[in-house]
């Protein structure tokens, strides 16, 4: 599997777990900080993977 269809990958999960965020921070704050932090791995991880 090429590099850049991995990190292609990572970075549009990382947009769904962001949209997630977005989409429950005013209701459950908890959850929308659990996804926040896995979108920060999502992105680090394509990040790292690049390089």
């Amino acid at each position: 599997m090429p590099k850049e269809v991995v990190v292609i990958g990572l970075l549009a999960l990382a947009g769904f777990l962001g949209g997630g965020v977005y989409a429950t921070w005013k209701t459950a704050k908890t959850l929308a900080v659990i996804l926040l932090v896995l979108t920060a791995v999502a992105v680090g991880g394509a990040v790292l993977w690049l390089i």
